[in-house]
């Protein structure tokens, strides 16, 4: 069954109560019958609510597709206006603003206009409950401050917090479902149903539709049919290799998540074709537009480059205005209960497949008071969250059943020479596997015989870390570093393994960092037994908002993290590649890690699939998998995981030398001032000359 059939069915059952709300709103937005100070708030969140009913009438009446793309742009530009940044500052949806107009009751309704934003996108998927219910709250607050006293504020906050845990479970299944369940084919029918050279297939998604989602539409439009093809065979077929490598058996899976950026519909479009090849039918979900399902700023599932990343980061943490145990084990009961509902459908899901981008302009953030804050209790809650629900989706999705890829490239707003850089990246994506192979053996077979490894940094660069290695027991068949190429990990070009904590010790630094769209200047880490006792950066003035933005961005809200990776990156034709054009800010982890070593904070690359034997290609068996934390899920499971893993990379030029130290003292230099210098990876220097 097609989606929009799909929908109309379970749209009937609410029909009358969306109908009742949208007559309701009609009647606020002409009455407005509250005090002075809420009035302008009340009249323009009740005719945005008005334009988003158009447009789901267009949407279920399959009138979007009669538009011409100048009707179409103009649409989504209205839809979207209020958030861009020449008017965020003058909008509800700025909590700046809406407490500096409404008092302490704007932080309330700021984050009540900014779940009514996502009407956009449910409006676009016709789910008409989702609309109603937050119809229905709006109403509901309107009419606590229509005849405002001392308790109105109680009354809307009470409001908030009732919401939320009565539709908990409603918004959590639907998100699982649309994880899981491949009749969820609302992206999936675009693609596959629109001529993607006509440019108006882009504004059916509901999301915001800028030039990069133009410009990379058009770019990927005009490249021949061969390069297309070619460029979804690397993705699909690291996807496949990945199964391969790991010996799991895809035949027994039937579904997979493309995870992608709105304007590579070409690309995917042929993707699920070479997935169907593999027996695979496509799972495509937007990133979440609600609190409840939002991870802080985090993009998880198909996006554009959005209308204002400060939006995104000011509403954050706007769980903040609900979350207590009471609430937090009402999700987690959800969350079990959910994916309860679909085991079936979990028990043939292979894993997720993503298309990155990078290039976008730097966002740094602007912390605001007013924003919504986790307080410790809450945090606490957060990561607890984190971690339960963690567990029950490894109970339904076996990690050691499942694999993954990821791949990235560039979007025109990287600057005049996008199509040179395009262009480089896919080189860089398609890289030869045997060459890498080869010369990746040499440096761990080096390691292998290795007690620990130092790693200190030059110039400005105070990196100086003793890293652990774990003992081999068998070296002629066993192995601790893994010999990665470009399957699961999109391009090729590093070594890693899961270091020993106990005795991992030092200070890990970088001059300037971008991690998950964040910038991070002068960041430094100070870890101990491998755990991290420190940290600090210079992005702001004050050492207090310093620490807590890495806490929130890095640690999520946790105390401290160990070293769950330690990795040496081989592509130095990345390396060189970023420094021709000039786009070392803008490059992401998943090229950049390959570009120097690199360290991950949080749980190790094993996670959840530790008892899966893998192999490198000389045929050792890889068993560096745990460390001191993660063998915890062995007795104490809740103790073991994360749920995080941020890799942080240092660049070649800030490298003075990465040595292994063996028992008896030898010492063996793997890099020296930025060079590789040990025997049999001379050829990864070709590339800087």
């Amino acid at each position: 069954m097609k989606y929009r059939e799909l929908m109309k069915e379970e749209n009937d059952s609410v029909r009358e109560r969306y109908e009742l709300a949208l007559e309701r709103i009609k009647g606020i937005k002409e009455e407005a019958a509250v005090k002075e100070v809420y009035r302008d708030y009340f009249i323009r969140t009740a005719a945005f609510i008005e334009k988003a009913a158009a447009f789901l009438a267009l949407a279920e009446e399959d009138r979007l597709k009669d538009l011409t793309l100048e009707e179409l742009s103009a649409l989504n530009r209205e839809l979207y206006e209020d958030i861009l940044p020449d008017n965020y500052e003058e909008s509800y949806a700025n909590p700046a603003y809406a407490v500096q107009k409404l008092g302490k009751t704007g932080r309330l309704l700021s984050y009540l206009y900014s779940e009514i934003r996502g009407m956009i996108v449910y409006a676009a998927e016709n789910r008409l409950f989702s609309i109603t219910i937050y119809a229905e709250l709006f109403i509901e607050v309107y009419n606590y401050l229509e005849e405002e006293d001392e308790y109105s504020y109680k009354d809307v906050k009470r409001a908030i917090y009732d919401f939320n845990m009565d539709y908990c479970s409603d918004i959590i299944e639907y998100r699982t479902r649309e994880l899981l369940d491949e009749e969820l084919s609302f992206a999936a029918d675009i693609i596959e149903g629109w001529d993607l050279k006509d440019l108006r297939y882009l504004y059916q998604f509901g999301e915001y539709i800028g030039e990069n989602e133009r410009r990379i539409a058009e770019f990927l439009n005009n490249l021949p049919e061969e390069e297309m093809k070619a460029m979804a065979f690397t993705y699909t077929d690291g996807y496949r290799r990945g199964f391969l490598a790991a010996n799991i058996d895809l035949t027994r899976k039937k579904t997979v998540n493309i995870r992608y950026h709105i304007g590579f519909e070409r690309m995917v479009k042929y993707a699920i074709r070479n997935f169907a090849q593999m027996g695979l039918k496509p799972v495509i979900y937007r990133m979440a537009v609600d609190s409840n399902n939002k991870r802080q700023q985090l993009r998880l599932g198909y996006h554009s480059c959005g209308p204002n990343y400060q939006y995104d980061y000011d509403h954050r943490f706007d769980i903040g205005l609900y979350m207590d145990k009471a609430f937090h084990e009402r999700r987690l009961q959800s969350y079990k209960g959910a994916f309860e509902k679909y085991r079936d459908k979990a028990a043939v899901y292979a894993g997720p497949s993503l298309i990155q981008i990078f290039g976008e302009k730097n966002f740094i953030p602007r912390v605001k008071a007013e924003a919504v804050k986790l307080d410790k209790r809450q945090q606490k809650l957060l990561v607890a969250f984190q971690r339960d629900s963690n567990m029950v989706y490894y109970q339904y999705i076996k990690g050691d059943e499942t694999s993954f890829t990821i791949i990235a490239y560039p979007v025109p707003e990287i600057g005049s020479r996008f199509e040179e850089i395009f262009r480089e990246t896919v080189k860089v994506n398609t890289l030869d596997n045997d060459t890498y192979k080869a010369i990746q053996q040499n440096i761990i077979d080096c390691l292998d015989r290795g007690e620990y490894v130092r790693v200190k940094g030059t110039g400005k660069n105070r990196t100086d870390l003793k890293v652990m290695l774990p003992e081999l027991q068998n070296p002629e068949k066993e192995t601790i570093f893994e010999n990665c190429t470009a399957d699961v990990n999109i391009p090729v070009g590093e070594v890693f393994t899961s270091p020993r904590l106990t005795g991992t010790e030092g200070t890990l630094h970088v001059s300037r960092i971008f991690l998950n769209g964040l910038e991070y200047i002068d960041l430094s880490i100070t870890f101990k037994d491998g755990m991290i006792t420190g940290y600090n950066c210079g992005n702001f003035s004050r050492e207090e908002e310093n620490k807590s933005y890495m806490k929130e961005n890095i640690l999520y809200n946790q105390e401290t993290l160990p070293i769950g990776e330690f990795a040496i990156g081989t592509n130095t034709t990345a390396y060189v590649m970023a420094g021709k054009y000039g786009i070392w800010d803008k490059l992401p982890i998943l090229i950049a890690e390959k570009t120097g070593p690199h360290f991950a904070v949080g749980d190790t690359c094993y996670k959840m699939s530790e008892e899966l034997e893998l192999f490198n290609p000389d045929g050792k068996k890889i068993v560096a998998k745990d460390n001191e934390v993660s063998i915890l899920r062995k007795t104490e499971i809740e103790k073991a995981y994360f749920n995080c893993h941020t890799d942080i990379t240092i660049p070649y030029d800030e490298l003075a030398e990465i040595t292994v130290v063996e028992k008896n003292g030898k010492e063996t230099v793997i890099i020296k001032d930025g060079r590789f210098v040990l025997a049999g990876t001379e050829k990864l220097n070709e590339a800087f000359s």
